[in-house]
């Protein structure tokens, strides 16, 4: 058993990879982390990012490891470093740098001359952060199946270095075999993937993650929830938030006493460091963009998979104490295989009855029962938990938490066509949800709707609060709101919810940027520009401020070239374009950028096949297209933006998801299409 000041504990772990997001943005993510319910931040040491030439090591501005640690330990999180070598992250070579990968060694095993250059390299690590007690985890190589003494050679290696941690780990997935007593397996949970090739059906490997299954070992840890998913150019899997959350609930049902996510945070890579076919690997994946559809984006915004989470997170903090050795209990019918959708999946753990009634790609009926399930259900219901001395025997709402004060809170959450009756003291309470608690001889029970279930979080401290907007808070525990409009933010005191006094921070505007003469390939690109340049300065700085989402103008600069249903195959996948073919074939777009506070954000309705957004003519980040909107956090000093998008050719064999391959389907040549391009000008309010 975990346990954290004394109190049991489930961990919940986040990656958030330090040399793919800005220095300066480290500090916002790791506070809308630990809004999120993260506790640990988990987090690659990328070789080929500190050492891409032998002997140039850097260790400064994003690569500052120590300064990440510092400022994670600094706000309370525990760390879990990933140091490999050999990382994998969708990195060139595994993370490899090119001249450890051209050496002539046998890599990934022990042979003394890749053991050399490795104690080099963990030498560097240990003299930024070594001596360090206070690592929670250290994790040596990844996906390395059949080594275990490697590992073992890896952790004395690492220990010599002056590296410690409380727990070492490994990826213990794909029957990896492992030195018994030396580190603790860690297991991971994909329900798609980009990595199988374009035309392969759903495989039963991602559909059994929708189904609550007995753990492949106990205690049962994972490091690898998937929080997302990346996009390769042949295949583009795009999980819903209730696609993440079904995975996280299902592991937490199934007796996880860790849960662990990649990625948490998505951020942009380095350039030149993303795998390709072009450097051997088997996956071409965009060479900037890493968003991953995580729940905090690469522009640093919140998507709904965080609230979907978060819910799960305040559940394991509030009941650890129920489901730490508590065993779980699978019903008398359970699903025969991963093809079946008649039978309930449920199970028991401790004092709550699960059940997961979700899965993408082939739908789920209603399941009609004593309580009719609908489609779209999560469920983690009270069976027999007391609360201040009071036994809940039976509740149909999912328990969120409990907030403390004389007397207690019991917090559900109720689901969307479950009517909700709780079971307690021998009576049975039909309970209609709401912002006012349904009173118990010692215990109050609050009921969201699920409307505000969505707008739900849970402050550390144990405050209940609901807002749409962008929640965080510091070490401290103090609130920030961001968002475009004044926020409103409901805490719940007692019996009622009551506005949160919030004060706006104030962020300086720059000064209208000078906008470089374009240079347009026709005459009608240049008239179009000039004028729509022209309204653009007739709108004064004031007015502009009063905006929160501002319309942006796209100005076609050159039309697209025609474009081949397939640039290239290594083995079965297609292969992206070269960034010269794209170049060449590449709509382009001005994006004039009026008059913006610091935080603003530039967001891209689009659809077609690859997409570039340049600031001030460098690129800041790419996307291939599926269906999803491409966000953008502009620099301050940013003054130029121009949008390029490929085309979609009609019969390129790329895998989509289904709402993206109905739009594609729906147009007889190539698909391009700029539909929208928004500013927002995110604001900060603060408690």
């Amino acid at each position: 058993m975990l346990r954290r000041d004394g109190r049991p504990w489930i961990p919940v772990s986040g990656e958030l990879h330090y040399s793919r997001v800005p220095r300066p943005e480290w500090e916002r993510r790791l506070d809308l982390m630990r809004s999120g319910g993260v506790s640990v931040v988990s987090t690659y040491v990328p070789w080929i990012h500190h050492e891409a030439r032998r002997g140039a090591v850097r260790f400064g501005g994003n690569l500052d490891l120590a300064a990440f640690v510092d400022l994670c330990r600094a706000g309370g999180f525990e760390v879990v470093l990933r140091i490999g070598p050999w990382v994998h992250g969708e990195l060139r070579n595994g993370g490899f740098p090119d001249w450890v990968q051209a050496a002539p060694v046998r890599h990934r095993t022990d042979d003394p001359a890749y053991l050399d250059l490795v104690a080099d390299w963990f030498g560097r690590i240990g003299g930024q952060v070594g001596g360090r007690e206070d690592f929670l985890a250290i994790q040596v190589e990844n996906e390395l199946l059949d080594q275990p003494g490697h590992l073992v050679t890896l952790k004395r290696l690492a220990i010599g270095c002056g590296l410690t941690a409380r727990l070492w780990t490994a990826t213990a997935w794909d029957g990896a075999q492992l030195p018994a007593g030396e580190v603790l397996p860690v297991h991971s949970g994909y329900g798609d993937g980009f990595w199988i090739d374009a035309g392969a059906p759903w495989p039963g490997e991602f559909r059994e993650q929708y189904f609550i299954r007995p753990p492949a070992a106990d205690p049962f840890v994972t490091c690898e929830l998937a929080g997302g998913m990346a996009t390769a150019y042949h295949r583009r899997p795009r999980p819903s938030a209730l696609d993440i959350a079904a995975i996280a609930h299902n592991a937490i049902a199934a007796g996880s006493v860790w849960q662990g996510y990649y990625m948490y945070a998505g951020g942009t890579n380095p350039p030149g460091t993303q795998e390709s076919h072009a450097s051997g690997c088997p996956n071409d994946v965009p060479p900037l963009g890493y968003d991953f559809h995580a729940p905090i984006g690469e522009a640093g915004l919140l998507c709904p998979t965080h609230a979907e989470l978060r819910r799960q997170h305040a559940f394991l903090t509030a009941f650890a104490e129920h489901l730490i050795g508590a065993a779980t209990t699978w019903p008398a019918e359970v699903p025969p295989d991963v093809t079946d959708t008649g039978v309930l999946r449920e199970a028991t753990r401790g004092p709550f009855r699960f059940i997961s009634w979700h899965q993408p790609h082939v739908p789920l009926e209603t399941h009609h029962g004593t309580v009719d399930i609908p489609p779209g259900t999560l469920a983690r219901w009270p069976l027999g938990l007391e609360v201040g001395g009071v036994r809940i025997d039976r509740a149909t709402a999912t328990a969120l938490t409990v907030l403390p004060g004389p007397v207690p809170t019991l917090v559900l959450c109720a689901h969307a066509g479950i009517p909700v009756e709780l079971e307690t003291l021998g009576a049975t309470h039909r309970i209609e949800p709401g912002r006012t608690p349904h009173r118990l001889p010692g215990l109050d029970v609050l009921t969201l709707t699920p409307e505000d279930t969505g707008r739900a979080w849970v402050h550390s401290d144990g405050r209940l609060l609901l807002s749409a907007a962008d929640l965080s808070w510091d070490a401290t525990g103090r609130i920030t709101a961001h968002a475009a409009a004044e926020p409103e933010v409901l805490i719940y005191n007692v019996d009622e919810f009551e506005p949160l006094p919030l004060t706006p921070v104030q962020l300086e505007t720059p000064p209208t940027p000078a906008t470089p003469d374009a240079q347009p390939t026709a005459p009608e690109a240049a008239r179009t520009a000039e004028a729509a340049e022209s309204r653009a300065a007739a709108k004064s700085e004031a007015e502009a401020d009063e905006e929160a989402v501002v319309e942006i103008e796209v100005i076609p600069m050159r039309r697209p070239g025609p474009v081949p249903a397939i640039y290239g195959v290594h083995g079965t996948r297609q292969s992206a374009p070269a960034p010269a073919e794209f170049d060449a074939r590449a709509a382009v777009y001005r994006l004039p950028l009026p008059p913006r506070p610091s935080d603003a954000i530039l967001h891209i309705d689009w659809a077609g096949d690859v997409a570039e957004l340049r600031i001030d003519g460098h690129p800041a980040t790419d996307r291939f297209w599926d269906g999803s909107r491409l966000s953008a956090r502009l620099p301050e000093a940013a003054q130029t933006a121009t949008l390029h998008v490929l085309p979609l050719a009609p019969d390129n064999p790329v895998h989509l998801p289904a709402d993206a391959q109905r739009r594609r389907s729906g147009v007889s040549g190539p698909l391009l299409a700029v539909d929208r391009v928004t500013l927002e000008r995110r604001r900060t309010w603060r408690e």
